[in-house]
This record gives C-alpha cells, sequence and structure tokens, in this order.
C-alpha cells in the first residue's frame, strides 16, 4: 500500500470518527463506537472501515446496519472535507479482533488457573527486591581511596 494511500485512509478515519460521533443521531449507534482502521483500495473506489462496538452481539449488528444505511450521508461528508476526484465507497465491517484478544487473554488466565502446581507470579516488589541483593556490593569489593586522583598518568600531583 502506497504512502498516499495510507495517508488518505488516516484521513477518512478521522473524519468518519468525528462525523459518527457529532453529526449522526441514530438511536441504533451506541455512544462507544470506534473505528479501528480503514483500508482504502489502491485506485480509491472502495474504504474498507472496521468498527467496534462495545454492546452486546445483536446491538452489534443493529449498529451496523444503521452505519451501512448512513454510508451515503457519510460518503458526501467524506466529498466535502476531502479534496478526491472521486470519493470512496464506504463498507462498514464489525472489527472482532478486541473481542478475539479479550476472550483470548480470558482463556489464558482461566489455563493458568486450571494448571496444578503453578505458583502465583512474583509480587513486583519482590523481584525488586531480588535484583537489589544482587546488585549490592560484596565486602571483599575494592573500596574507595581517598585523596587526591590522578586522571592522567602525567598529571599526578603530590601533596605538600
Amino acid at each position: 500500500m502506497s504512502r498516499r494511500v495510507e495517508r488518505i485512509g488516516s484521513l477518512i478515519r478521522t473524519i468518519l470518527a468525528e462525523a459518527i460521533q457529532t453529526r449522526l443521531n441514530d438511536p441504533r449507534i451506541p455512544p462507544v463506537t470506534s473505528i479501528t482502521r480503514v483500508e482504502v483500495s489502491a485506485d480509491l473506489s472502495v474504504a474498507r472501515v472496521f468498527v467496534s462496538v462495545l454492546a452486546p452481539e445483536p446491538k452489534q449488528e443493529l449498529c451496523l446496519r444503521a452505519l451501512c444505511s448512513s454510508a451515503g450521508h457519510l460518503r458526501w461528508l467524506l466529498g466535502r472535507e476531502l479534496t478526491l476526484r472521486k470519493t470512496p465507497a464506504l463498507d462498514f465491517r464489525l472489527d472482532q479482533s478486541l473481542k478475539r484478544g479479550f476472550e483470548t487473554c480470558q482463556l489464558i488466565d482461566r489455563l493458568a488457573q486450571e494448571r496444578p502446581g503453578t505458583a502465583e507470579p512474583p509480587d513486583v516488589e519482590d523481584q525488586a527486591d531480588a535484583a537489589a541483593q544482587e546488585c549490592a556490593p560484596d565486602s571483599a569489593a575494592p573500596q574507595a581511596v581517598e585523596g587526591p586522583v590522578a586522571a592522567d598518568s602525567g598529571d599526578i600531583q603530590e601533596d605538600a
């Protein structure tokens, strides 16, 4: 994907996010609706808009239908903001990556609790204390020498 297409995708994401939050008054679109990413075709004819909705599954589908029904109005708003020869058609899709990531974390936590013989992860403070003890100076370590210290062998100064 070219840099120009990526910049246009970023602009579309910003404009649509603002328009969905402030200009659409559709009760089917929950307030916690966000655009996670926008993929624009190389010829700029289609913009695939991935939307994340923090709501139960039926409300997510309802929100997606509401966004698809308002795609023409949102495309018109995009045309006013962007200076392109042709405004891309909008294709809204639900982004399930956040949901899958959350489910994966829950599965890992559940497996860690079910697995016998696994200890709790060590506390961060305990790890810091252990690291501090490892780095503590030994009594056999060389001691600091008091008095004048020469930075170079030719700069030795003697006390009178």
